[in-house]
């Protein structure tokens, strides 16, 4: 089983602007805080097997019990968010899961000839991989083993939610 998991835990949204999607969520829907953490700094990154950069910005906020990702990419490099959308577009671009075991997922996942779209890792550690379901799907699936200082995020932002008042729907993070 490739998602060696019980549930998944964020749905991400590609957006052209992180900022301007974050605000109107909250007002829409209620979602927020949104926490945005400008071009991601990653110390590795494999897009389809090969060295590439990727650089991204991302709000995370909360709606009920899972976390949302509003994600944009700065240039068209090729990327697991230009395969799919264009700057301008907006849509649903991967559901994350965390994972017992990464690798053993990935080993499973290749046996199920499901490809590896990305494998990167943060600057401060945290690796992440997204595959390509959309085939099966219509978006990708990305894993992560929720340890350490991503669970630590999750909590974080889980706990912003809570008791919310809608003000200040935008928190910069920084490195």
């Amino acid at each position: 089983m490739i998602l060696n998991s019980t549930n998944a835990v964020q749905i991400a949204y590609h957006v052209p602007d992180p900022t301007a999607a974050a605000t109107n969520f909250s007002k829409l829907f209620g979602w927020g805080p949104f926490f945005l953490f400008e071009h991601i700094p990653l110390s590795s990154c494999l897009y389809r097997g090969r060295p590439t950069s990727f650089d991204h910005t991302s709000a995370y906020g909360q709606a009920g019990e899972m976390m949302i990702e509003l994600i944009t990419q700065h240039d068209d490099t090729p990327s697991v968010l230009r395969e799919h959308h264009a700057r301008d577009s907006v849509g649903i671009h991967h559901v994350a899961h965390f994972v017992r075991n990464l690798d053993d997922s990935l080993d499973q996942a290749r046996q199920a000839s499901i490809d590896v779209a990305l494998d990167a890792c943060t600057a401060t550690g945290t690796r992440f991989v997204m595959l390509d379901t959309t085939r099966e799907l219509g978006h990708m699936i990305e894993l992560y083993e929720g340890v350490g200082d991503l669970l630590k995020f999750y909590r974080f932002v889980r706990r912003a939610a809570d008791g919310w008042d809608g003000q200040e729907p935008v928190r910069r993070l920084r490195v």
